[in-house]
């Protein structure tokens, strides 16, 4: 990684829709669909709007080739922010680099609808796929941020209800203790060029509606029952505010035999992969990604 893209994706990071005070939620969303827009998706992909489990989605296609297999995508916000579309450069990305198809849920958002709602609507979104004959061992979750905690809640939600767990599990930089009580809320404060923890007080009020924290569905880095878990894949980086809630997330399917890969970048921002082109560190880590996956989907 050069000094020089470091420097210049923190500065336009450090100019994002969290940092700018107590403005609208309207206004942080218009914000962030600015900046994530910035990003290249790739053109060797199609693109077709769709629904599943009664919420609008994106089902992404690689042009030429496809291979077994969904990706269920969740993109990221804080749980407040966001869409499939503000998502599409690491969701494309990951087409392409495995010949999978994605399809991309525009879960509920608070405040509008707090927690639960964006858990259930990715449950829905899974049951609507095994409704429709998917075989689970052929499904995978993936997601950022917000969505990558989705990733895990689902999945624990989802085996609570008595569905069948998906193969395998990848999340970037995944949102996974809404208590903030890992160390590095303290010590990357002020070098997280993309959040604060003022920002994240106030989105997380957000989407917790009032809710305790201390739940498993909330902070399942400290609190999930993980036993019978499939794979996952953790991405993060080392200048996050979030980056203890991939290491103890992590421990946490250890310490319970779950396979995990925690996979450390040194001196990248949150959700690095997403930046291609910006910074090399990101496409290096999409391909460890999507080799991770279709290692864990069918074969052909």
């Amino acid at each position: 990684m050069s000094s020089a893209q470091r420097a210049a994706l923190a500065a336009t990071l450090r100019n994002g829709p969290q940092d700018e005070g107590e403005q609208s939620v309207e206004r942080m969303r218009a914000g962030f669909a600015l900046l994530m827009a910035g990003f290249p998706v790739p053109e060797d992909v199609r693109r077709t709007a769709t629904s599943i489990g009664a919420r609008p989605a994106v089902l992404v296609e690689p042009l030429e080739r496809s291979h077994a297999g969904t990706i269920l995508y969740f993109h990221g916000g804080s749980f407040s922010l966001g869409s499939p579309e503000t998502a599409m450069a690491l969701t494309a990305n990951l087409v392409r680099r495995t010949g999978v198809r994605a399809i991309s849920v525009e879960y509920r958002l608070a405040p509008e609808h707090p927690f639960p709602a964006a858990i259930d609507d990715g449950v829905a979104a899974y049951r609507s796929l095994l409704d429709d004959g998917a075989d689970p061992g052929s499904i995978v979750f993936a997601g950022d941020s917000a969505g990558g905690g989705l990733t895990v809640t689902v999945c624990l939600a989802a085996r609570d209800a008595g569905l069948p767990v998906p193969a395998a599990l990848l999340a970037f930089s995944p949102a996974l203790d809404h208590t903030r009580s890992g160390d590095s809320m303290r010590t990357k404060e002020g070098v997280d060029p993309f959040f604060t923890r003022e920002g994240m007080r106030r989105t997380g009020e957000l989407y917790l509606g009032g809710a305790d924290p201390e739940q498993p569905l909330l902070a399942p880095a400290l609190h999930a029952d993980l036993r019978g878990f499939p794979p996952m894949l953790l991405q993060v980086g080392t200048d996050e505010l979030l980056l203890d809630d991939s290491t103890r997330m992590a421990a946490r399917a250890r310490a319970q035999e779950v396979d995990v890969i925690l996979d450390v970048v040194a001196r990248v921002p949150h959700v690095f992969p997403a930046y291609t082109g910006a910074l090399d560190e990101a496409g290096q880590a999409l391909d460890r990604a999507a080799l991770f996956l279709t290692q864990h989907l069918p074969a052909g």
